[in-house]
């Protein structure tokens, strides 16, 4: 990974391959290795064609770690996404978002629409306007003193998956509370560019992913059969997805 230094943070990335831009943007407590290149998406990406971005959100991986609620929200990781952009010259770019990746590359398009060609909201549904499960309880799961003081089965989850990631947990738990905001409806409304909605059909965390695509101008929705939220990451049909909708398949 290389790193680039912005003004105040420093983000962790990664840019291979020749062509066309294509920005992705990991989930939580997850990282551009994890979500990207351990499911195997550089490869068929950069032999389509794709010069592939991939970094690590700040609070995650090798980048700049913040410890206040104030310092995460959406338009704040829209804004770095844009500025590595920015860094390494690219004007325009596919977005791929995978769970919070899609929330933030939802924000990127709405605030930066020249900067984004097609849109992927991968791994979120209408959960992204309904809000879904409290994200108090994915905080309070990560700053618990141990796993067995945790109350809820999401806070457990989490604090697993972020164990196992080797995460900073009070990073994460300050980034919780504000990337998991509910995002006003009207916003995806008013997005411009072409969009693919595509999630597991066994997804209880992102949830229906047809009714965010019928409020999107330009979407399409693709399920992605028998996977879950987890599971779904490297999984062939989503790749087959999202190489169709890129190409205008």
């Amino acid at each position: 990974m290389e790193i680039a230094k912005l003004d105040g943070r420093e983000l962790a990335f990664r840019d291979v391959g020749e062509g066309q831009p294509i920005l992705l943007i990991h989930g939580f407590a997850s990282s551009a290795a994890m979500n990207w290149e351990g499911p195997g998406w550089i490869e068929p990406l950069t032999e389509a064609g794709y010069r592939v971005i991939c970094f690590d959100n700040r609070g995650h991986g090798g980048s700049s770690k913040f410890y206040e609620e104030s310092d995460y929200g959406l338009e704040i990781m829209a804004a770095d996404a844009c500025e590595l952009l920015d860094h390494l010259r690219v004007e325009k770019a596919h977005v791929m978002g995978y769970s919070m990746g899609g929330r933030i590359s939802a924000m990127l398009a709405y605030k930066q629409p020249e900067k984004v060609e097609k849109l992927v909201l991968a791994g979120n549904g209408y959960n992204m306007v309904d809000g879904g499960f409290p994200s108090s309880d994915i905080r309070d799961g990560l700053l618990a003193d141990s796993f067995d003081d945790i109350e809820t089965e999401t806070g457990k989850a989490f604090r697993f998956f972020a164990e196992q990631t080797k995460s900073d947990l009070k990073a994460l738990a300050a980034c919780i509370m504000g990337v998991r905001s509910p995002i006003e409806k009207e916003l995806f409304a008013k997005l411009e560019a072409d969009t693919l909605v595509t999630i597991g059909t066994e997804d209880t965390v992102a949830q229906n992913g047809e009714k965010l695509a019928e409020i999107i101008p330009n979407a399409v929705f693709k399920p992605i059969p028998r996977r879950n939220h987890m599971n779904a990451v490297g999984d062939k049909v989503y790749k087959q997805n999202v190489l169709e909708f890129l190409k205008g398949v």
